[in-house]
């Protein structure tokens, strides 16, 4: 594994719902399965998630039509309930999430090491699209 310096790409999005509630929609395999896609090709038919330090979650990601599809897992490094998730990829990269409370509105923020195979650009535009995707599904909960 390299020990040069890592790329950290920062991905946000501030979702107008209340922290508790987010988490929830964040954190719960039947939430998850809803949201957890950078298009509409793709989906998440199924996820775990044992969401403490040293537990381990797994949300397999899927082309719709059957083209292509992976297990997207790791271990949970830190949890801090309704503000922070810290994990680490089957691959060795890091993730932070942290969750700041605006009053009703919710301010989520994650941070991840890129990899080495896609662009940068190419890599915040995916992360970024599921967040948003995370965004509107928790707005509609609401």
């Amino acid at each position: 594994m390299e020990t040069g310096n890592k790329t950290v790409i920062t991905v946000e999005a501030t979702v107008h719902a209340p922290v508790e509630h987010v988490w929830t929609y964040w954190t719960e395999p039947q939430h998850i399965t809803q949201w957890n896609q950078a298009s509409e090709e793709w989906h998440a038919p199924r996820a775990e998630n044992d969401l403490r330090a040293g537990g381990k979650f797994l949300t397999r990601m899927e082309a719709k039509d059957g083209s292509f599809g992976f297990d997207f897992e790791g271990i949970y490094d830190e949890v801090r309930t309704h503000e922070l998730i810290a994990y680490t990829i089957g691959d060795g990269r890091t993730v932070t999430i942290t969750f700041i409370a605006q009053g009703n509105d919710t301010k989520v923020v994650e941070a991840f090491e890129a990899e080495g195979t896609n662009p940068v650009e190419m890599q915040q535009a995916g992360w970024q699209a599921i967040l948003d995707n995370f965004k509107t599904y928790s707005e509609r909960q609401g």
